[in-house]
């Protein structure tokens, strides 16, 4: 028989070993069972929500927001359109985006883009002073140099700033026939891929409006800063009750609106803190401009609280 060494016949050692060895071994299953480990799931299920991954947030669509603005303008309005176009994403939703339109005052846009381009280019130096002939003055819808007396000088910086501020005519046809003229800035529209824009007749559609304000927003017009002092004359103009109207005021809108007789626009690009769109609202054969533009901003807002 072996034995330990050292252990001698008849010790108790042996039978005391044996069973600490057994205690042990049983308390350590006990424990096992008795507590077993807490393993903690991945889902929530306290009942509140948590947007744990913006992964699996909701895919905007366009069908959906399409449906939307047609409840929004609920046969308020007979012969519209409205696009939509998310700058930080392949988002888009038209409704007659095609359709050429009276373009107004928006046209005056291209004339703001060409002007810019000829200076980025050396061209034309937005510091030259040009005193107003009696022939220049329009003297019919928006703006204020209608009223001034012939012999006025402005420099033609100021100049695109009144047209697009004021909406002023007498600067928009001394820019776009004096300054340019409008067959360079027809050559630029095409250039542009605004096959849908004619500055003569004056029409055009919100697909281009959207081509040329993503040119202009996205810096490929003028260096940055000639586009900075661009959009400084897109922002708070006299005209801020169509798409900013009712907006928050975190949201700054670079837009441009355009009034004929039954024609009523704007468009422009929508800044948010986490959103970024073209919006244009064009219309056609209005009969109450104060309710149509009501109507654009609660179409603006519409837009806005679905995109955000």
């Amino acid at each position: 028989m072996t034995r330990f060494p050292g252990v001698k016949r008849g010790s108790t050692f042996l039978p005391s070993l044996f069973l600490t060895l057994i205690f042990l071994v049983t308390g350590l299953l006990l424990y096992r069972y008795a507590f077993p480990k807490t393993i903690v799931s991945p889902i929530d299920t306290s009942g509140q929500k948590k947007n744990i991954l913006p992964l699996f947030t909701k895919r905007k669509d366009p069908e959906e927001l399409k449906r939307l603005v047609r409840q929004t303008v609920n046969m308020s309005l007979v012969d519209y359109s409205v696009f939509v176009v998310d700058v930080n994403s392949d988002f888009r939703m038209g409704i007659n985006e095609t359709q050429m339109f009276t373009g107004a005052s928006v046209n005056k846009i291209p004339i703001l883009a060409a002007l810019y381009t000829e200076a980025q280019q050396g061209k034309v130096d937005l510091d030259e002073v040009l005193t107003l002939q009696e022939n220049d003055i329009q003297d019919y819808g928006t703006g204020s140099i209608r009223y001034a007396k012939p012999g006025s000088t402005y420099t033609i910086k100021t100049l695109a700033k009144l047209m697009m501020q004021q909406s002023d005519n007498t600067a928009a046809y001394i820019l776009g026939n004096l300054v340019l003229d409008l067959n360079t800035i027809e050559q630029m529209v095409t250039g542009w891929g605004m096959t849908q824009t004619d500055m003569v007749n004056n029409k055009t559609s919100n697909s281009d409006m959207a081509i040329i304000m993503k040119k202009i927003y996205s810096g490929n017009i003028a260096n940055p800063a000639l586009t900075q002092e661009m959009f400084a004359f897109f922002k708070d103009t006299d005209f801020e009750d169509r798409i900013p109207g009712l907006l928050p005021k975190d949201v700054t809108v670079y837009h441009k609106i355009g009034n004929e007789i039954g024609v009523v626009h704007d468009v422009g690009v929508v800044v948010g803190p986490t959103t970024k769109y073209y919006i244009g609202i064009m219309t056609n054969g209005v009969t109450d401009e104060e309710k149509t533009v009501k109507l654009m901003a609660q179409i603006s807002k519409t837009v806005y609280d679905y995109m955000k």
